[in-house]
């Protein structure tokens, strides 16, 4: 259980944040980039649900996921170290799950027939808010990851790029089923 009595405590005065371990990092180092943009693409979701009163189930999926990055936030806060108690990892179970609900959400479109701009209605517009961010948070996790000394659980790394495709299919049922998208039109603007 998480106790938090005191929210401002001086510690990152000095451009330094914690992570898990107790271990100092600068707040620019890229593992805290990596779960702060991991908590963005969470907040991004916040503001989806806002939109959802007409979908209670894919609220209900959406409310999953957003533990579950709090979870992932936690796993990369976390460095896995060889002889070390394992704490909170993400488990490929949480990407089946995620896997699940996109060929779920995904039975009932249309077919789609060109690439999809962001918009649509409000819901959908913010799906595809909140997929660009999880998109950048997993570059910026396979990019730590490819950094000596600094493992990524691989099933983090799945879940983000899952969860990408969630999105995307979450936008497009929110889009009348895709019947709403905005289609990309090439070369239309010439």
């Amino acid at each position: 259980m998480v106790v938090l009595n005191r929210i401002y405590t001086r510690t990152g005065d000095d451009g330094t944040t914690a992570l898990g371990t107790g271990e100092r990092r600068p707040k620019y180092n890229l593992r805290v980039g990596a779960y702060g943009t991991v908590d963005e693409t969470n907040a991004a979701i916040g503001v989806v649900r806002l939109h959802l009163s007409s979908a209670p189930d894919l609220d209900g999926m959406l409310g999953r996921i957003q533990n579950d990055l709090f979870d992932l936030g936690a796993d990369l806060a976390v460095p896995q170290r060889e002889g070390k108690a394992e704490r909170l990892r993400m488990l490929s179970s949480q990407v089946v799950r995620l896997e699940n609900d996109i060929d779920s959400l995904n039975a009932g479109l249309a077919e789609l027939t060109s690439f999809v701009l962001p918009g649509g209605t409000p819901a959908a517009a913010y799906l595809h808010l909140a997929r660009t961010i999880c998109r950048r948070a997993e570059r910026m996790m396979v990019e730590l990851a490819s950094q000596p000394g600094e493992p990524v659980n691989d099933a983090a790394v799945q879940y983000m790029n899952r969860l990408s495709d969630f999105l995307f299919v979450a936008s497009r049922f929110m889009n009348d089923k895709g019947v709403g998208d905005v289609l990309w039109v090439p070369g239309q603007n010439r």
